[in-house]
């Protein structure tokens, strides 16, 4: 699928030193520096990003289901069932704005002034608090693991940094938001004697305290490395930077030779 993955991106996706235009940066954006500061400059400076994965359609699918039987509550301003199970004193928010604030590439957006960066993110979904009144953030999620679902893997600390940046725009944009968020976790089972044309889940309910401190320095140090000539230095745990490093470090031109071989290519010079 050469189509499904196609650098550069065009000039007015990129960070123009010379432009006085705010730049916008979604959620992931700062999960990506977060994960690996060179892979980011590569990809907001010169339009080279990290080859995509494809596409989760099956969790994309459970999330639109979600979306649709929490909104035949929404408009009730009745409990779910999960709520009343996992004791949540919370019916599921209604706003004018929800169905843009759930679209990819519009969201909910902030303007840091301190930093002249958009930042923007699409959520799944919103609850109210019936005695504090103030919004939880809830997001969805669905794998298929044995054992029960939790939030303990390394990996997860990107889903608690999503639901962070969340809170922080919402509280940007004006809004009372709580300390806890939700995560509505799907864990497909696979123990039964047949498919039958139907994937069955237990779905659990899993309250995470964000601490959204550490937002406003984060975007001061990506404001920094925007501003700067050269890449960052890369995280040594990167598999794409250590795949980049590893093709730079090959002996292309020396196996070719010995194999007597045209010359390559990829002999003038490094190709990362």
């Amino acid at each position: 699928m050469a189509f499904f993955y196609n650098p550069p991106k065009p000039h007015k996706y990129l960070y123009n030193l010379s432009s006085k235009d705010p730049f916008k940066i979604s959620r992931s954006g700062i999960d990506l520096y977060c994960s690996c500061p060179k892979c980011f400059y590569l990809d907001k400076r010169l339009g080279i990003a990290q080859p995509p994965g494809y596409p989760f359609t099956l969790n994309s699918a459970v999330d639109y289901l979600l979306k649709k039987e929490f909104d035949i509550l929404r408009k009730k301003k009745e409990v779910h069932p999960l709520m009343k199970k996992f004791g949540i004193d919370a019916i599921p928010f209604d706003h004018k704005d929800l169905n843009t604030w759930r679209e990819n590439f519009k969201g909910i957006t902030y303007l840091d002034p301190e930093t002249n960066l958009i930042i923007g993110g699409a959520i799944d979904d919103l609850w109210i608090n019936n005695k504090t009144k103030e919004l939880h953030v809830v997001d969805y999620k669905s794998t298929s693991k044995n054992g029960e679902v939790n939030l303990d893997a390394d990996w997860q600390d990107s889903y608690k940094r999503q639901m962070e940046v969340y809170e922080w725009l919402f509280r940007k944009n004006g809004f009372q938001v709580a300390d806890t968020g939700y995560f509505v976790y799907c864990n497909g089972i696979t123990d039964t004697d047949k498919f039958d044309a139907k994937l069955e889940f237990e779905i659990k309910i899993i309250p995470y305290t964000g601490n959204t401190l550490w937002i406003e320095p984060k975007l001061k140090e990506i404001k920094k490395v925007l501003e700067n000539n050269a890449p960052p230095k890369a995280n040594p745990d990167c598999n794409y930077c250590k795949y980049r490093e590893a093709v730079n470090n090959s002996r292309i031109k020396k196996n070719l030779t010995s194999e007597k071989r045209n010359e390559s290519p990829f002999d003038k010079g490094k190709l990362f």
